[in-house]
């Protein structure tokens, strides 16, 4: 795991208490689009399971993710492709 991914990692379980969590880093994806650079490290995608996304808009989830990740952002993340579920929503989906 990168180092920015071990840092979205910590981050997101410190806010989120998730049952599930992946980050991974699929900048080598995007080389040579916008916001790549290299050594990588500025597009993710992160799956992520918790009960604090119960009663929350698709739409505020996001928000809530981006709002945590601020400092991630403002150091060269550029992209996350985000699935966020609750509980529920999991074990429906599967």
């Amino acid at each position: 795991m990168t180092d920015r991914a071990i840092r979205i990692d910590t981050t997101l379980r410190a806010a989120f208490t998730p049952t599930i969590l992946t980050v991974t880093d699929d900048s080598a994806l995007h080389a040579g689009h916008a916001g790549a650079a290299p050594g990588g490290q500025t597009h993710y995608s992160v799956l992520m399971v918790s009960a604090a996304f119960a009663g929350v808009s698709r739409v505020e989830r996001s928000r809530a993710v981006h709002a945590a990740l601020a400092a991630e952002f403002a150091t060269g993340l550029h992209a996350l492709a985000l699935t966020l579920r609750t509980p529920d929503e999991a074990a429906r989906l599967g």
